[in-house]
């Protein structure tokens, strides 16, 4: 069987080349160990990144680990990347957003009775920016389609796990429905949360 550093160092060159957060349980089935001991592993290459202050760190995501750039070093980034086009929620996204985000699962007609508007083009563009997915039909009559929140949605707003959400007690009360009468579009040069280019 490898020895913890031979399995740290085979990490460190999974998550390089995967890109994408790297599953712990698909780790662990590559080696025959428990996801724990994976898991602990993942979280002491974690702080040996930080420890050495590097240029790239690991985050969690969902149990998952992924490197990704220093905060700190964004503006060194940008420099280097510019012209960078960045997309950025119109206020109707994010609202519907964070509706999905505290209430998930949550059906479009619980959405909808939140905000007092449809929200058919809003809901279809987080989709389309895997920020929101369907998660299952709701046993209610008609059963509706049920949506929630993706790994996505938790790397693009920098949370762990849905836990880390600022606390919130009443969504409805906190949503301004200034712009009820306003075009759901998606994207807007108005609201300074950066996503990815993309697509």
């Amino acid at each position: 069987m490898a020895g913890s550093k031979t399995i740290k160092s085979a990490i460190e060159s999974m998550m390089f080349v995967w890109g994408d957060p790297l599953d712990i349980k698909e780790v662990a089935d590559i080696f025959n160990v428990d996801k724990r001991e994976i898991y602990d592993l993942c979280k002491e290459l974690q702080a040996e990144y930080e420890q050495e202050g590097r240029g790239i760190v690991i985050r969690e995501v969902n149990k998952c680990f992924q490197f990704v750039t220093r905060p700190e070093n964004i503006g060194y980034i940008e420099r280097l990347c510019t012209p960078v086009k960045h997309k950025r929620l119109s206020q109707s996204a994010l609202e519907v957003l964070a509706i999905i985000a505290y209430k998930q699962p949550v059906t479009k007609g619980e959405i909808e009775a939140v905000r007092g508007i449809k929200c058919d083009r809003v809901i279809e563009g987080l989709m389309k920016k895997e920020l929101v997915a369907q998660l299952g039909r709701s046993d209610a009559v008609g059963r509706p389609m049920l949506y929630g929140t993706t790994d996505q949605f938790l790397m693009e707003f920098g949370f762990e796990t849905l836990k880390d959400l600022p606390e919130i007690e009443d969504i409805e009360g906190v949503l301004d429905e200034s712009d009820a009468d306003s075009d759901d579009i998606l994207y807007t040069e108005q609201i300074a949360i950066e996503l990815p280019s993309g697509e």
